[in-house]
């Protein structure tokens, strides 16, 4: 038997030699291998990663085959399996082979090849640190050279430059490495100028993404033709790939350059527009309406400018012709909706052209019209919603919807987004969401055709917001509140802006029936699906969606049936654990939503006893809601808002009944402090919520040791349980005398209840109650004093009862029930007072 040294040292060589193959030594990994073997050639972890090192030699082998039958002999096939094999999880070539499979397509012209090299190519850097290295060392020699040779062998080839020049691990110097991403970034540069939008983008995408890495390094190569070629790549004409490149490198470079750059990129705006030639003011129009999203301010400033204006304004009269500039002008029109000055001025000079376009352009222009006016509509006041009797105008807000709606039910329509988004903003009036609601047939088409663009995030987005604005509460308010609000309205607005504010289809009926009808429509199939695109925007979204849809208690085990717990712990408890515990709105929204689902189900039914979700992952999202973040800001006019605090305390009373003590176990592991506190609440409602959860918990053994451990502290917290059973509350006496009626059965406790001045005073109160509930709970208490109680603790505990009258109290309480359980629990109660033989 081979001793347990030798074992170790074995063990040990073989991990050292797994580090040396993946650092590309091979020759000293298996000289480390052979030694392992030789010292322990039984041992599972040494056989493993033999057989892991063997598998990997001839699977390289095999690659190395693949990429030299694909690269000699043009075997498509092959390369195709050698992609596969470096995008396959867990599969990684030896250094030595992933370098010998480059230089063999490299050793081609990039002509030669298909674009299968491309995958190739990516897969090699992404895998092999060899390879990565072996670029570097080539942009050392020549930047010009190397980029000619990988350039043209396509755009994730292209792009693998970016990633090398990043990487600061495989460069001998700092200095050395930012010398060849400036040349780098400038060869982009200059490919964009000599070869337009030829290669799909693919110089864009180096651009791009050496900015929105390292744009403040980077900026001062950006001279004004450079910036040109990058504003010209704005064009709404060109695909929208390469505009989403263009556009993330003009706001990575705004961001850095920020007064310098927002002067250039205005003088070279204001250029094109003093051209006055249609492909130079479709440009400019596009580039305003790029960056009107991420850069607002400059955006803004500029389209307000006098200059603008005077350029702009000749472009709608309705004798223009040119399509191009039409959309390009709506284009424009609907970014910079988003701004409400902008939008002022918009409704101010172009609602007549608008008007006229929404029934007399093209089909693409008819729909941004549309859009523009929905924006404008929503931002208007004292606009009416409803006809009233009056014939409706082609732009008003319900034929919009109408309009909308039918743009949304024709399947052949290409592009949905201008519909979706056109809803979303029309939504936001309370009458358009009941119009919207009410359409089951259309609920449930708009939802079938989001959970089918779930990969457009502009769709989903819009999408998202037009359901959110269906099922959202208005804020909760005390009646002291409403009343404020409304003073506050009619001080700030106009009466008629007060009373809308006030709208009767905002209030919770009406919206509860909103709720219900999306969730009919089949909504959590979608809401499930967008959960795994985990952005945070959509996922902000979610978690309000989900909180407004499970207020209503008749729809909770539907969510909970469709995988709405699952939903709500991958956005409230996510895998990544922070540093930050503090939660953020999304988290907190996800949260509040859990722990109302988990109220009104069975946590059984929710959380199998094996498998996924486990019960104890609902537990810390639910903890989160029970104290206050340390950032929020609590004022007499913005109280704290305690309806999740009372919402958790719930959720986690119904988990701690879950049939595995591991939930209570986790419950007062985590939550113990922030419940201890809620016990002290001057919120009634809250102080019983605590109790009863504190009840439940005394069926762990952690439970019971916080008031039975013997401790200064425990019979503090044994005091405050005491005190409850005196509380105004019946709800708050019950729970105590509960926890109580368990915990005496502890002789920690039961002395504890002794030291007391008033602590069987307090149990024998409970019997004196006229509800039998309570009643019972303060007999068994008087019963564990007189019968469990034993030795010293025992004879003084029925001395106690004795002299605080509680003969006296336990007949009276037999003679006024007839409930069998108090019945007997009084009369073993009595029995050792009564005959002391009959005490332990």
């Amino acid at each position: 038997m081979v001793p347990a040294t030798g074992q170790e040292r074995a063990v040990h060589l073989a991990r050292e030699a797994v580090e040396l193959v993946d650092a590309g030594h091979r020759e000293a990994a298996s000289r480390n291998l052979r030694e392992a073997l030789s010292l322990a050639p039984e041992n599972p972890d040494v056989k493993t990663v033999f057989l892991k090192i063997q598998q990997e030699e001839q699977n390289g082998h095999h690659l190395l085959d693949l990429c030299r039958r694909y690269a000699s002999q043009k075997d498509e096939s092959a390369g195709k399996d050698a992609a596969l094999y470096l995008r396959t999880d867990g599969l990684k070539p030896p250094e030595e082979v992933a370098s010998e499979c480059l230089k063999l397509l490299l050793a081609e012209a990039p002509h030669a090849l298909s674009s299968i090299q491309d995958d190739i190519i990516s897969g090699l850097v992404r895998q092999n640190v060899s390879v990565r290295q072996y670029f570097s060392t080539q942009l050392q020699i020549s930047v010009t050279t190397f980029f000619d040779e990988i350039y043209e062998r396509g755009d994730g080839a292209a792009v693998c430059m970016d990633t090398v020049v990043l990487d600061r691990a495989v460069w001998p110097s700092e200095d050395v490495r930012y010398h060849c991403e400036c040349e780098l970034f400038q060869l982009f540069i200059a490919k964009l100028m000599e070869s337009g939008h030829d290669m799909d983008g693919r110089s864009l995408k180096g651009i791009a993404r050496l900015l929105a890495v390292d744009a403040a390094s980077l900026q001062h190569l950006i001279d004004d033709e450079g910036l040109e070629v990058i504003v010209s790549s704005l064009d709404h004409r060109l695909p929208l790939e390469l505009r989403s490149q263009a556009t993330m490198a003009m706001v990575k470079y705004l961001e850095v350059s920020k007064e310098v750059g927002e002067k250039r990129y205005t003088k070279l705006v204001s250029a094109k527009l003093q051209m006055a030639r249609y492909d130079d003011v479709v440009v400019a129009f596009s580039a305003v309406a790029a960056v009107f999203p991420v850069v607002p301010t400059v955006a803004a400033s500029l389209f307000l400018s006098e200059e603008f204006m005077a350029s702009l304004t000749p472009l709608v009269s309705r004798t223009a012709k040119s399509r191009q500039v039409e959309v390009a002008v709506l284009e424009l029109l609907n970014a910079a909706s988003i701004n409400r000055a902008c939008r002022e001025a918009i409704s101010k000079k172009f609602s007549d052209w608008l008007s006229h376009t929404l029934t007399n352009g093209s089909d693409e222009g008819s729909e941004l019209a549309a859009v523009v006016l929905a924006k404008l509509r929503a931002s208007e006041k004292n606009v009416p919603s409803e006809p009233n009797g009056k014939v409706l105008e082609e732009d008003s807000v319900p034929e919009l919807v109408h309009r909308f709606k039918g743009l949304m039910s024709k399947r052949k329509a290409e592009n949905i987004s201008n519909a979706v988004e056109g809803l979303a903003y029309s939504s936001v009036r309370p009458a358009v969401k009941e119009q919207l609601a009410k359409d089951a047939s259309f609920l449930r088409e708009f939802i079938q055709t989001l959970k089918a663009n779930v990969s457009d995030s502009s769709v989903l987005y819009g999408g998202l917001m037009t359901i959110l604005n269906l099922t959202e509460f208005l804020p909760n308010m005390t009646e002291e509140e409403k009343k404020i609000s409304q003073l506050k309205s009619y001080a700030n607005a106009s009466p008629e802006e007060a009373r809308a504010a006030l709208d009767p289809l905002q209030d919770d009926d009406h919206v509860i029936a909103r709720c219900k009808a999306v969730v009919d429509a089949g909504v959590m199939p979608l809401l499930m699906e967008c959960g795994k695109v985990g952005l945070p925007s959509t996922q902000g979204l979610l978690s309000k969606i989900m909180l407004a849809l499970s207020r209503d208690r008749r729809s909770r085990g539907t969510l909970a049936q469709q995988g709405a717990v699952k939903l709500l712990l991958s956005i409230g408890a996510p895998s990544q654990p922070t540093t930050d515990s503090t939660p953020n709105e999304t988290t907190h929204h996800a949260a509040h939503a859990l722990a109302r689902i988990l109220i009104s189900v069975n946590p059984a039914h929710v959380f199998p006893s094996s498998g996924f979700p486990q019960v104890t992952t609902a537990i810390r999202p639910l903890v989160s809601l029970l104290s206050s973040p340390e950032s929020a800001v609590l004022s007499v006019d913005q109280p704290r808002d305690l309806l999740p605090v009372f919402e958790s305390l719930l959720a986690l009373t119904n988990l701690a009944s879950y049939p595995d003590e591991t939930a209570a176990e986790a419950i007062v592991r985590q939550a113990w402090s922030a419940v201890e506190d809620l016990l002290l609440s001057s919120h009634g409602t809250i102080q019983r919520a605590a109790c009863e959860l504190v009840c439940n918990l005394m069926t762990c053994e952690s439970g019971v040791v916080k008031f039975a451990d013997g401790t200064k502290r425990a019979a503090q917290r044994l005091h405050i349980l005491l005190a409850l059973t005196d509380a105004d509350d019946m709800a708050t006496r019950q729970a105590s005398g509960g926890a109580l009626a368990m915990l005496t059965e502890f002789d920690a406790v039961i002395a504890a209840v002794l030291d007391r001045p008033r602590g069987v005073q307090l149990l024998l109160g409970l019997c004196q109650e006229n509800d039998d509930g309570l009643v019972h709970r303060g007999v068994a208490c008087v019963r564990n004093l007189t019968c469990i109680a034993t030795g010293e603790i025992g004879v003084r505990a029925r001395e106690t009862v004795k002299r605080s009258g509680g003969i006296e109290t336990l007949t009276n309480a037999i003679k006024k029930t007839s409930n069998p359980a108090v019945l007997q629990a009084g009369v073993e109660a009595l029995k050792p007072l009564i005959d002391p033989s009959a005490g332990k």
